[in-house]
């Protein structure tokens, strides 16, 4: 991958929004969590993180559509953005840190935060695409793989590298519940991948998301040999694990943001904002009714067809969704 020309940034007007984040304007965000402790989210704020969630999950199903041949990212992060102002949200990325843009589009060897341009995509490319949200003031944080023409547009190492990901992400998904050591995430999925002939990105993490885009605490996706905190019911987290064919250093492009691998070879990404419940987790950016049914999904070892989470509620949900889904596949 090599950069391509950019189109200029977009402004929220913030009269099209409910509510803007406090770096939209300077790119610099002033708002923290609370100091050396994970917050537990009211009734109130779960009720207002779901409603993001769910915006989030709609605008990435609309921009996963236009994933194909010749178009751009630049194309699709447009839609993005007007997907997110039709919703009254504002997208989230958009100036944090200056970020230039609506949603971060990986491709291939590009790890994490990859900026939209104008490069058309190939057959065969793997694409990670990443929405957030900021909605009524909360954050909601999402991310999945696409292929541009496929599955028979890939090869199968390229397959197998997704479906690992992918298995891998549900795995550490399914652990999570009131009582689990944090470290439990990390250590799932090294090892998973590792014997696989797989490596697990170090550099980046997964985090605390609420009112604030990344506060406490910290998600790693690789072996952590302590202790770290225990979950609790109400704290609302993303897991995002970052899987490489071969190194997974990340080498840094010019433009401070795009993380490649060090060695030119694939990675892969999914992400889910994830709420602890009493009974287990739930993804506040689930699939919905409208969403596609990946392959990934279908032939996972772990958990076929769409995962919504390990609570009562959410594998009834997701059960009555699947059999939707699967009847017409």
């Amino acid at each position: 991958m090599r950069p391509y020309p950019q189109t200029p940034q977009s402004v929220v007007d913030p009269s099209a929004v409910i509510a803007i984040p406090d770096y939209a304007f300077d790119g610099v965000p002033k708002k923290k969590g609370p100091p050396g402790e994970i917050e537990i989210k009211s009734a109130a704020d779960i009720e207002k993180m779901r409603a993001a969630g769910r915006v989030a999950r709609e605008v990435l199903d609309i921009g996963g559509a236009m994933i194909a041949e010749g178009v751009t990212t630049d194309e699709i992060d447009a839609a993005v953005y007007s997907a997110c102002l039709e919703r009254k949200a504002y997208p989230s990325p958009l100036n944090y840190r200056n970020f230039p843009k609506s949603c971060c589009t990986s491709i291939n060897e590009v790890i994490c935060h990859g900026i939209p341009d104008t490069r058309p995509l190939q057959a065969g490319d793997i694409v990670n695409l990443d929405i957030t949200v900021y909605l009524d003031g909360y954050h909601g944080d999402c991310s999945e793989m696409f292929v541009v023409g496929g599955k028979q547009a890939l090869d199968e190492e390229g397959q197998k590298l997704i479906q690992t990901t992918y298995d891998s992400w549900l795995k550490a998904m399914e652990c999570v519940k009131p009582g689990t050591d944090y470290n439990a995430i990390g250590r799932i999925i090294q090892d998973y991948v590792t014997p696989k002939g797989y490596s697990t990105v170090r550099s980046f993490c997964g985090h605390g998301i609420g009112t604030v885009f990344h506060m406490a605490p910290n998600i790693y996706h690789y072996t952590i040999n302590e202790s770290l905190s225990e979950m609790k019911e109400g704290h609302v987290f993303t897991i995002e694990p970052m899987i490489c064919e071969g190194l997974s250093n990340p080498y840094m492009w010019e433009d401070d943001w795009t993380a490649t691998t060090g060695d030119g070879r694939r990675s892969a990404q999914f992400e889910h904002t994830l709420v602890v419940t009493d009974d287990g987790v739930e993804a506040f950016t689930g699939k919905i009714e409208t969403s596609p049914l990946q392959f990934w999904e279908e032939e996972s070892s772990v958990s076929k067809g769409i995962w919504l989470g390990t609570s009562n509620e959410a594998r009834r949900k997701a059960e009555e969704l699947n059999k939707k889904k699967l009847k017409h596949q």
